[in-house]
């Protein structure tokens, strides 16, 4: 089960250093991103998030995230 939700503000560590966004999508089910297969399932989800600085769009398993706010 996700931990977390749509429109939760996250943060992970990136080559360029500490990033932040908005989850906007939720995967439990193996999904391509970006022309490659990604695995994810309701019990190791994945997650898109859109940076807050950039029009980056991300995706992370869910023991990278961090909540904030």
């Amino acid at each position: 089960m996700a931990k977390y939700s749509k429109g939760d503000h996250v943060s992970w560590n990136s080559e360029a250093g500490r990033v932040t966004g908005r989850i906007i999508k939720i995967h439990e089910k193996d999904f391509q991103y970006k022309g490659h297969p990604r695995r994810a399932s309701r019990n190791s989800p994945q997650y898109e998030i859109a940076s807050d600085k950039t029009d980056h769009i991300a995706a992370h398993k869910e023991e990278t995230l961090t909540k904030i706010d």
